[in-house]
């Protein structure tokens, strides 16, 4: 495991802009010339909740580097369960990690899951680069479009194994956006596409969050029997309000998460 926060991210980064080429035109189209003005909020890893690599796993990463669990979040509809950590040093980005409940999904799925996860062994969910390592198994494009029947999540999942879905800008942290109409509003005129479930901005001031993100990337994945362009990873925007104590609301809004995971959706 890492031992370095800096560097876990750094990677996590840059395996993330491997295959969101759009991240990147993003950054120089939001961040200001005077200032590195983007801000990380939160990443977001997905997993399934079998035991050798259930959220806990992905977690110990994290929890090695001084992370602490502050919440967690059922998705009934989509049959997940996420948990956010945070650092004590504010700066640092916030960790949203979710597993996908198996066993409420046929017993079809169960096998593909077990199956394409049977050889991954502590070895490899310890090793430093277990958080960017993508896939440790061969699947076909077939197998990719039954799980799609079933569940997004576990197709994505299936396809692109270990890596951070989205990163996430800060708007609180911007100096040319005052508010995420104005990002969104920008993004468009300059031809990205926005995830419109639940309305393009989920949240509000009152929920003390307000939440935006691009479609997923399409990029080429080497199914065992061909290759074909599917979703890869979005970027998302995050605008955050004080509680009525004053200090910022660092968690996240269950109803708003639902409509994120869909920024990966095949469309």
């Amino acid at each position: 495991m890492h031992n370095n926060v800096n560097e876990l991210f750094s990677n996590l980064w840059q395996n993330y802009l491997a295959v969101t080429p759009s991240a990147e035109k993003i950054h120089k189209i939001l961040g200001s010339t005077q200032s590195n003005d983007i801000i990380n909020d939160h990443i977001a890893l997905r997993t399934f909740n079998t035991s050798h690599v259930g959220l806990d796993v992905l977690a110990a990463h994290f929890k090695n580097l001084n992370y602490k669990e502050c919440g967690e979040y059922h998705f009934a509809s989509k049959n997940l369960y996420s948990k956010h950590f945070e650092h004590e040093d504010p700066t640092l980005p916030k960790v949203f990690i979710s597993e996908l409940l198996t066993e409420k999904f046929s017993p079809e799925l169960q096998k593909i899951v077990r199956d394409i996860t049977a050889d991954i062994n502590d070895s490899v969910t310890s090793a430093d680069n277990f958080l960017y390592s993508g896939t440790h198994w061969d699947i076909s494009y077939l197998t990719y479009q039954k799980l799609l029947k079933e569940s997004e999540f576990a197709a994505w999942v299936a396809a692109w194994g270990y890596r951070a879905n989205h990163f996430t800008v800060s708007n609180n942290h911007l100096h040319n956006f005052d508010s995420i109409e104005e990002i969104n509003q920008t993004l468009k005129n300059n031809g990205f596409e926005l995830n419109g479930a639940g309305g393009e901005i989920k949240g509000s001031p009152q929920e003390m969050l307000e939440q935006s993100s691009t479609l997923a990337d399409l990029h080429p994945i080497i199914f065992s029997d061909g290759v074909k362009n599917i979703p890869s990873c979005f970027y998302e925007f995050a605008k955050r309000y004080p509680k009525p104590d004053g200090n910022m609301f660092t968690g996240f809004v269950t109803q708003s998460a639902d409509k994120i995971f869909e920024s990966t959706n095949v469309r």
